[in-house]
């Protein structure tokens, strides 16, 4: 373990690969999605189908493309945990798909950069409320009481603010 600035917070060189590759792969996948014509087509897709087929998109093909990278996404993000936490079972995603919703909904659907802004903010109040949650329970309540953190943040969201920090307002109207 790497001790980060001497402060005892340590990081191990197997961390270390997780996160530069998960930065990596965000860089791609925004790369992918703001500069390429597969993502000119999926973000046309996905705001007016009818619309991209007009002007020579197939609309089932890029939503099959869609699909197939954000398996592949989903796929890598469980080979990292896997190599985390040193084993594999049914249920491991579970809660960090729902930490991942939590994270989308916080930064606006259909959002990427809002969805790692929202994945960094949660990640900051699980670990500074997992922190303080001891004090706070006078010792009742240890730090892996820390996914109510997500789930309140979750609630809150969706009550005051529905279209997340960098979501758009969507009209009905025509």
């Amino acid at each position: 373990p790497i001790d980060l600035f001497g402060s005892g917070a340590t990081i191990t060189g197997k961390e270390i690969v997780i996160i530069a590759t998960s930065f990596s792969v965000m860089a791609l996948l925004l790369l992918i999605v703001q500069k390429t014509k597969l993502g000119r087509a999926m973000r046309a897709t996905a705001e007016q189908p009818n619309v991209a087929a007009l002007m020579g998109v197939n609309p089932n093909r890029v939503i099959s493309i869609t699909f197939m990278l954000g398996g592949a996404l989903a796929a890598l993000a469980g080979i990292m945990m896997a190599t985390n936490y040193g084993n594999v079972h049914f249920s491991m995603g579970f809660i960090p798909g729902l930490k991942a919703f939590t994270a989308a909904v916080l930064g606006g659907i259909g959002n990427i950069q809002g969805a790692m802004l929202g994945g960094l903010l949660l990640g900051l109040i699980e670990a500074i409320g997992a922190g303080y949650i001891s004090d706070w329970t006078g010792g009742l309540l240890g730090s892996n009481y820390q996914d109510i953190f997500a789930f309140m943040v979750l609630i809150l969201v969706l009550v005051f603010r529905p279209r997340g920090l960098l979501g758009e307002r969507v009209s009905d109207r025509a």
